[in-house]
């Protein structure tokens, strides 16, 4: 794989977090949201446990507090899901200031909110001490489909790319006197979304021809492996094994 790219989730460091093998972080976010999910709603108490964890974890990354929660808004449409169950589930109602909601639908809303949000959580703090390059090979290791792999890939690297031929269009659109005011403008968004295809779709054909003149025969060629040690394993592990613990005591209680 190539050179890497920066993303805005990133945030270098050298902390121990940072120093684990990217499939080892893989492997323990992916475990800890698992066990987060199966979770029951009602042991609400194990879910501040696990956003304890989470905060040791940030602390342990060198991740601010602020920087996380910025990154947390990306969950605002789940939220504004899980505030509407309370009022459009059926069943048992329940009178909470003066608003009669639902109490299915407020555990609805709550499961939602304290799984999600701890999920994210998890996913941000993952992204925010793996480089992008970093993830892919980290995937990559863990024997994913090499296809997926692959195919993320060249979103990343190539995703910048048509953004900024999107913002050329859009400069050459205004620069001629065009503002998309109304409904009788999407015409024109319309012929700019198929030109964007096609320019993309004849620039992805020059890059595989260049690519096959060059070798390529549907495997990336991988420069620098990671490999984990058995301490690795274990110091990544500390976090879905904790969480474990809480979700069996969870359900036991």
């Amino acid at each position: 794989m190539g050179a890497g790219h920066a993303h805005k989730l990133y945030r270098h460091g050298h902390s121990p977090v940072h120093g684990l093998p990217p499939h080892c972080k893989i492997a323990a976010t992916f475990a800890f949201v698992v066990v987060v999910v199966s979770t029951p709603r009602e042991a609400m108490w194990a879910f501040g446990l696990y956003a304890v964890l989470l905060a040791v974890v940030a602390a342990a990354a060198r991740v601010p507090a602020g920087f996380l929660l910025r990154r947390l808004l990306i969950e605002v449409p789940f939220v504004a899901f899980a505030v509407l169950m309370p009022f459009v589930a059926e069943g048992e109602q329940v009178q909470v200031l003066g608003l009669s909601l639902s109490v299915s639908g407020l555990w609805g809303a709550w499961n939602v909110l304290a799984k999600g949000t701890l999920g994210v959580a998890a996913s941000v703090l993952l992204a925010s001490t793996t480089e992008l390059r970093a993830l892919l090979l980290g995937l990559q290791r863990l024997k994913l489909p090499p296809l997926l792999v692959q195919i993320a890939s060249f979103m990343i690297r190539y995703g910048d790319v048509i953004i900024g031929e999107l913002r050329r269009m859009s400069i050459a659109r205004r620069s001629r006197g065009f503002e998309a005011r109304g409904v009788r403008h999407w015409g024109v968004l319309a012929k700019t979304a198929g030109a964007l295809f096609i320019r993309s779709y004849e620039r992805g054909e020059r890059v595989y021809l260049a690519m096959v003149s060059r070798g390529y025969t549907g495997s990336m060629p991988v420069i620098d492996d990671v490999t984990a040690s058995r301490a690795q394993w274990a110091y990544a592990a500390v976090l879905p094994v904790t969480a474990l613990a809480v979700c069996l005591m969870g359900w036991t209680l």
